[in-house]
């Protein structure tokens, strides 16, 4: 103690108000000279002498961590957006797999929603001979499939269980990556918000998929006579809850890579940011950003056509008949009208008619074709041709290739009466197609977070 003896009544002389001051003021206080706050410790022979750092340094210091270690970063890594673009791949794989479920009609194969337990399926012949009881309960085997065998329900019951075991590795896949990197703040506050929202949207399609099969689980649903089926209307808010879970995905994975590569020359990005932002391109920007909806309004009307059945009908192209469309009084018939006065004749027509429904899929699918061709064309024209992009050039052309591919599926699944391998590439060319319009749509936009961003970066450089 005697050692101390020295420094302590020093301290004492000096009084409190020299020492007990908050960090806010020492931070606000003129600093010191590190020469007058030397400090000599002596012990045991040892002589240490070394300029302590001011109070308030230290407390600058140590705030600044605890900030680091609370706060989000400013960029999300490489990582995080190439695991969202194979979650989005994965999606698009589970819709292709879901139509070919539904083609060989084994949706309701499984009459239970276990989210658990259902992960495993029937392993001994009893627990085979108890889902076949359960499924012979159904409409759909009492009224289609009165002679199935146990083997063949086997067949059916095998592509539902993977069609909801796969949904279930893409919520585990998903949900629990997501929860690491928004607790250990691997993401942007923007990433963060997004990996939760589509966290969420995978729980509720999951809700959806039950609420869809259980339509086509009660008799009470059908009319008399009627072919036992799932709801149109559930079967599109499945189709459409998957197709905005793989554009959320993969919108979120590009603007990461593109961030990236932006920063990696940001007087370039700067650059390509300005070209983008040519007043001559804001019809073209808008444009393209109502095409992709238009593509997705088109897909949506193709799952009404699926739940209706109505690709069985008028099976030619381009005329529905003898003509290029149907009779009247066949596309806009009382029989689908529940009210008295007739008030829902329309809008019932429109949803439930396999006829008006299946016409109103070739309207959209025409009007969406010569929307992309004549994208294409303007962006080959004039002013636009001399300002856009070269990568939306590029974009522009492969979504006419998708277009014109999925054209050619759409019209031979038609003709053909809807075999299962172009059926299946039919619905996939849909994913193609509004993931060509969302890929130009998003290169047609930078947000203002990213273009804050390389601004900040070009001034650190030129500091």
């Amino acid at each position: 103690m005697a050692l101390f003896a020295p420094g302590i009544r020093r301290m004492a002389l000096r009084g409190p108000s020299k020492f007990f001051v908050c960090n806010q003021c020492l931070r606000q206080a003129p600093r010191r000279s590190p020469t007058k706050i030397l400090s000599v410790t002596r012990w045991r022979g040892y002589t240490d002498a070394k300029p302590a750092a001011p109070l308030g340094t230290m407390a600058d210091q140590t705030a600044s961590q605890e900030l680091g270690r609370r706060v989000f970063p400013q960029t999300t890594s490489k990582g995080v957006a190439y695991w969202l673009l194979g979650s989005a791949a994965s999606v698009f794989g589970i819709v292709v797999f879901g139509g070919l479920t539904r083609l060989t009609e084994s949706g309701l194969s499984i009459t239970e929603w276990r989210p658990v337990t259902g992960s495993i399926p029937p392993v001994s012949q009893a627990d085979w001979e108890s889902e076949f009881e359960k499924y012979r309960a159904s409409p759909e085997f009492k009224l289609l499939n009165p002679h199935m065998t146990l083997a063949e329900f086997k067949k059916i019951y095998f592509m539902e269980w993977t069609h909801r075991l796969w949904g279930r590795v893409i919520g585990l896949s998903f949900v629990l990556p997501a929860l690491y990197f928004v607790a250990r703040r691997r993401v942007t506050p923007k990433m963060a918000v997004n990996l939760l929202g589509i966290s969420g949207l995978i729980g509720f399609q999951g809700f959806i998929g039950w609420w869809m099969v259980k339509s086509g689980l009660k008799d009470d649903l059908f009319a008399p006579g009627s072919h036992p089926r799932v709801s149109q209307y559930r079967l599109t808010a499945h189709l459409a809850t998957a197709f905005v879970c793989y554009s959320w995905m993969l919108l979120s994975g590009l603007a990461v890579l593109r961030a990236h590569r932006m920063l990696a020359d940001p007087k370039a990005a700067l650059d390509a940011i300005r070209a983008v932002q040519n007043p001559a391109l804001a019809t073209f920007r808008r444009s393209a950003l109502a095409l992709a909806a238009l593509v997705f309004a088109t897909a949506m009307s193709g799952g009404l056509v699926a739940g209706l059945d109505a690709g069985l009908i008028y099976n030619e192209f381009p005329k529905m008949g003898l003509g290029l469309t149907p009779p009247r009084s066949e596309l806009w018939d009382e029989f689908y009208s529940r009210n008295e006065d007739g008030s829902d004749l329309w809008w019932r027509n429109m949803l439930e008619n396999p006829s008006t429904v299946q016409m109103d899929h070739r309207i959209l699918a025409v009007t969406t074709f010569c929307s992309v061709v004549a994208l294409f064309a303007y962006s080959r024209s004039g002013r636009v041709a001399a300002v856009l992009p070269r990568d939306a050039k590029r974009g522009a052309l492969g979504l006419v290739h998708l277009a014109s591919l999925q054209v050619a599926l759409g019209i031979s699944t038609l003709i053909y009466m809807v075999p299962l391998p172009l059926a299946s590439a039919h619905q996939a060319g849909s994913l193609a197609v509004l993931t060509g319009a969302l890929v130009l749509a998003q290169r047609m936009h930078v947000p203002r977070p990213t273009v804050r961003m390389i601004e900040q970066r070009l001034k650190q450089l030129h500091k």
